[in-house]
């Protein structure tokens, strides 16, 4: 006689522990959106009162008998939701901001034929983190003449997380960078949490080497380490044209930076996509630090010698760090001394301004 009761108990805990799950999760992401969304000290309030009806909400669910109040709590937390979807979907973003220097400005490409011209290439004189001397030009290059592309990884925050950086090399030794970055406000510094919450714009930068490589090596201490990448000529101007297409898009769209699907790494991994759409999906795609392992287990790093001499030899910080001193024109010619796949006329090849 008590069967059918007992089943009906044991199929509403299932639906009860789910629902645990997802107001819990709704909580947190609610808490930390409002928390990353609005100005202080408004938003340690609205962050605290949304989690705080999620956990009664969680309570009610549990309860037996049901409180007598749980129509008016659910009504309480429908009303919650619509708003926080709404407010949700008001964040848009936007060119129109007082942005840091070094992301003030959008790249912009005219491309005709072999010969692209850029403008917006940031080629900033870093003397620390903080003090630098702001420099942005316009500059020509012919894809005829586009020879190689290394891979740059910089590690900021341990061993698991990196940012990642193309720098292309052309027939006359100059060199040119895409990094896609957060676009700081000015008042703002990075932070891995806000950019799941749409706390920043992204951008795309294009930046000589003695900016954007050397600001990472020598001024803010990071470990940077170079690999030489294995790409035909038509590989390496099909991903440069990429990075363009992709500058073109943010240019004429502003889109959120999310630390989780549009970031460094996975910009990268989508522009690779274009070219070889059978590379698998891999967890050393979030956990940016590790990309270079898994650049090397696709076979598109120097063959012939195993990743952690790779690693080893690819470290830059010394050799980069001992061409302070000296004349800045030889940078990329200094950092790339006994890198496996570097020829050695490449580092013997004399200097471009």
């Amino acid at each position: 006689m008590r069967h059918p009761r007992t089943g009906a108990a044991s199929a509403s805990k299932p639906v009860a522990i789910f629902a645990t799950l997802f107001l819990v999760a709704a909580a947190a992401w609610g808490g930390l959106a409002l928390w990353y969304g609005l100005p202080h000290p408004p938003a340690a309030f609205a962050a605290g009162a949304w989690a705080g009806l999620g956990m009664l909400a969680v309570a009610g669910i549990w309860r037996k008998p049901a409180p007598p109040h749980g129509r008016r709590l659910a009504v309480a937390c429908s009303v919650a939701a619509l708003l926080m979807v709404a407010w949700w979907q008001s964040i848009v973003p936007s060119h129109g901001r007082d942005w840091a220097d070094d992301v003030s400005r959008l790249l912009e490409s005219e491309v005709h034929g072999d010969r692209v011209t850029l403008r917006n290439v940031r080629n900033f004189d870093w003397q620390s983190e903080t003090r630098y001397t702001p420099r942005w030009e316009t500059r020509q290059y012919d894809l005829g003449q586009l020879e190689t592309a290394d891979l740059v990884l910089s590690y900021w925050m341990g061993p698991h997380i990196a940012h990642t950086l193309v720098s292309f090399g052309f027939a006359d030794g100059r060199r040119l960078v895409f990094s896609v970055e957060i676009r700081k406000e000015r008042h703002e510094a990075f932070s891995a949490l806000g950019g799941f919450f749409r706390q920043f714009e992204e951008v795309l930068i294009a930046a000589d080497e003695r900016d954007i490589v050397r600001t990472r090596s020598n001024a803010r201490h990071e470990q940077v380490y170079l690999y030489r990448l294995r790409a035909t000529r038509p590989q390496l101007r099909a991903v440069f044209l990429a990075y363009l297409q992709k500058a073109a898009q943010l240019h004429d769209t502003p889109a959120f930076y999310n630390t989780l699907t549009s970031n460094c790494t996975t910009v990268i991994f989508d522009l690779a996509r274009q070219i070889a759409p059978g590379l698998p999906l891999d967890y050393r795609l979030l956990a940016s630090g590790h990309f270079a392992e898994y650049a090397y287990d696709q076979g598109v790093l120097t063959p012939g010698y195993p990743y952690t001499v790779l690693q080893q030899r690819g470290y830059i910080n010394p050799r980069a760090l001992a061409n302070d001193a000296g004349d800045r024109r030889d940078f990329s010619r200094a950092i790339r001394v006994g890198v496996p796949g570097v020829p050695e006329r490449e580092v013997k090849r004399p200097a471009m301004p």
